[in-house]
């Protein structure tokens, strides 16, 4: 009750703007298919590009980046988080192509946004050994799903400098920003999850 009346119509709109989100962009909630990017193109600045392009045409990729820094900010031992997330996601897509299929891999990715929006809504301070398994495994998920559509050195140093530059965007927000932000990323989350049924 006391949480409902402290954000009340805030946390409401940006709850109904995350869900219009889910709903309005159905195409990107899935970045995996390839984007439309022709698997052929040649050159590492092609490469390079379609790297750094990558989490910023999927909703659930971006999102969750977003998510992880802004949580972040709100973990005592949060700088870590970050590189933790960057460095479990290249270990995942390096993993990918030798990995059998994992079944429900969207599914869980959805998950993630769901969770990462909660953490950071309700700015849930826990122990540093849980936080970094929680971003960690979360980075390595996301990680194999890049994994398995993206190739090659350029094409991961791209991806990795957009991941980055997206969670130090998500860590700039004063507090009460950083946790409305968390709720709509929250709401995003369960209609991705809806979205897989």
């Amino acid at each position: 009750m006391r949480m409902a009346m402290r954000f009340g119509r805030p946390v409401l709109a940006l709850a109904a703007l995350g869900l219009g989100m889910g709903l309005a962009l159905p195409a990107l909630a899935l970045a995996h298919p390839g984007h439309g990017v022709d698997s052929g193109a040649v050159g590492s600045l092609s490469s390079f590009t379609t790297g750094l392009l990558h989490p910023l045409t999927g909703l659930d990729h971006l999102l969750a980046l977003l998510a992880v820094g802004l949580w972040s900010r709100q973990q005592r031992q949060g700088i870590v988080l970050p590189p933790v997330w960057l460095v479990l996601m290249a270990l995942g897509a390096s993993m990918a192509p030798v990995l059998p299929a994992i079944p429900a891999l969207e599914t869980s990715i959805a998950a993630t946004v769901l969770l990462l929006g909660v953490l950071a809504a309700f700015a849930l301070r826990v122990p540093a050994a849980l936080s970094v398994a929680t971003v960690g495994l979360c980075g390595f998920l996301h990680g194999l799903a890049h994994g398995q559509e993206l190739s090659g050195m350029a094409s991961g140093a791209g991806f990795l400098l957009a991941s980055a530059a997206l969670m130090v965007l998500g860590a700039l927000p004063g507090a009460r920003v950083r946790r409305l932000a968390g709720a709509a990323i929250g709401a995003a989350g369960v209609v991705l999850l809806a979205q897989m049924r």
